[in-house]
């Protein structure tokens, strides 16, 4: 599947920027608070930005090869 390229960015803005900040965000307040599962919370959130992360890696490394063989 090709994405468009707003897509594709605002993916990328997603898994690189909110993601992150929203787990740190949820283990700061989580701990401020004394929130239950907390810790369950972060790991969630910093495993789907990981796994986001390495798609979107590999599915831009992918495209940039078909596009560079493409070339020739």
């Amino acid at each position: 599947m090709i994405l468009n390229d707003k897509t594709y960015h605002f993916i990328k803005w997603v898994v690189l920027v909110v993601l992150p900040a929203l787990g740190v965000l949820t283990g700061v307040l989580g701990k401020a608070y004394g929130w239950d599962g907390t810790d369950l919370a972060v790991i969630t959130i910093n495993a789907i930005a990981v796994f986001g992360g390495s798609v979107t890696g590999v599915s831009s490394a992918v495209y940039n090869k078909q596009q560079t063989m493409g070339d020739k």
